[in-house]
Parts: structure tokens; C-alpha cells; sequence
């Protein structure tokens, strides 16, 4: 996939990239008085943009929103199934990234538990491996047609505690790229991880985002900013 890969020769693809904004923000950085973030992390192929007009979804004010831009609008550019090697050193960049991220929001004074990371496709498979490799107690996390990253049998050798963090895992039975069992895989680590994981297969469904799981997603984010 080298000739495809927009990654290629690139030791650190990310770094550098924008990151999109919109609700309680100022110059790019969560406002003070900003009852919660969401981090909307985006899929193969779509923008950052793309990704901020599920905003558009929530009720809640006083809410910060930001969205990371991969480099070539692809975070890593093989299968979350391949090897983790494969996908190297674009994944790493693309944790890193996320890493900064999260940084400038708790640099605003948003702590983790009023920050909620959205995923959907490849970005939720991002965002899921991310909240794994850095448990702490977030507002929230929401894995659109996603999971945990790497073939079957990688080592789930992850520390720390989720503190029961409101997790929604959604996802269609028929969906091309996203097995099921990695789904269930996802949930039992997140679970024993400290979260608190709610899992929906839904009967039918390809790869999309329908009505219930938006709703989902819509109460974990008017909770976080709910929080005394």
C-alpha cells in the first residue's frame, strides 16, 4: 500500500496538523467557562469539519468542540486489523496527536471527567485505542463502527482505571469492515477496564450511524456537561 499511502516517508505524519473547532472556544483552545468538550475524532477519508456538524445533534450549551485533521484524512493507512507494525509510525503519530489534544483541553482547565472523545469508523477505532492506553475516569466515549486496534491475540496489556466512564459501543451486524467479535473484545476490555460499557449490534445495519445511536451519543455529551 506504500504508493497509496500518504504517510509515506514521514516519520511523524500528524504532527503539525489542525485541529477544527466550534461551540465555547476561543483561538482554538476550550473557553474557561466551558461546561464540557467533546473530541470528535473522524473516519477514512472524511475531514474534521465533516465530523463537527454531529454538533449540530446536541442540546447542550456552553459546550467546546474540537476535531483533529489527519494528515491525507486517514489516520493510519492499512486495516485496524493488520498488524500494529503495519500501521506504524502513522498510528503512534495519530495517538500522539490525540495526546495533544487532550492536553490543550486540561491546559484550559476541562478535566477528563467533562471531556468526552465521538469516534466513528477508523476515528472510532483511534479514539477506543486511545481511552484504552490512557485509562483515567472521562465524561465519555463513543465508538461509532469501531473498536481496539490490531490483528486477533494482540496483547491487551493496558493499565489504569476508567472510573466508570460512560462508554457506548454501536455497530451494525453486517457492517463490511468492523467484525463483531472485536466489538464484544472492545467491551469486555473496556469493561474490565473500569467503564461502564454500554453495547449495541444492531440487526441489519451496515456501516453508518443511525437514529438511536445518536441519541446515545447526545446523552453521554448533556451529562459530561451536566457535572457539578
Amino acid at each position: 500500500m506504500t504508493a497509496s499511502n500518504p504517510h509515506a516517508g514521514a516519520s511523524d505524519p500528524h504532527d503539525g496538523q489542525p485541529v477544527a473547532t466550534a461551540g465555547a472556544v476561543a483561538d482554538g483552545v476550550p473557553t474557561a467557562d466551558a461546561d464540557a468538550v467533546v473530541v470528535f475524532v473522524h473516519g477514512r477519508g472524511a475531514t474534521a469539519e465533516g465530523m463537527l456538524e454531529m454538533a449540530t445533534e446536541f442540546d447542550a450549551d456552553g459546550v467546546a468542540y474540537l476535531a483533529p485533521q489527519a494528515r491525507g484524512r486517514t489516520w493510519y493507512p492499512d486495516s485496524f486489523l493488520a498488524p500494529i507494525e503495519d500501521n506504524e509510525p502513522s498510528l503512534s503519530s495519530a495517538l500522539d496527536f490525540l495526546g495533544r489534544v487532550h492536553q490543550r483541553v486540561a491546559d484550559a482547565g476541562i478535566p477528563a471527567d467533562r471531556t468526552c472523545l465521538v469516534g466513528f469508523s477508523q476515528g472510532a477505532c483511534l479514539a477506543s485505542e486511545f481511552v484504552a492506553r490512557n485509562a483515567e475516569e472521562y465524561g465519555g466515549l463513543a465508538v461509532l463502527s469501531g473498536g481496539l486496534i490490531g490483528p486477533e491475540g494482540t496483547p491487551r496489556d493496558y493499565d489504569g482505571d476508567l472510573g466508570a466512564t460512560p462508554i457506548f459501543l454501536g455497530c451494525g451486524d453486517r457492517d463490511p469492515h468492523i467484525p463483531v467479535e472485536r466489538v464484544h473484545e472492545t467491551r469486555d476490555v473496556l469493561t474490565e477496564l473500569g467503564g461502564d460499557v454500554t453495547e449495541r449490534i444492531y440487526e441489519g445495519m451496515s456501516h453508518g450511524v443511525n437514529r438511536e445511536e445518536m441519541e446515545y451519543v447526545r446523552n453521554l455529551v448533556e451529562d459530561a456537561a451536566s457535572m457539578e
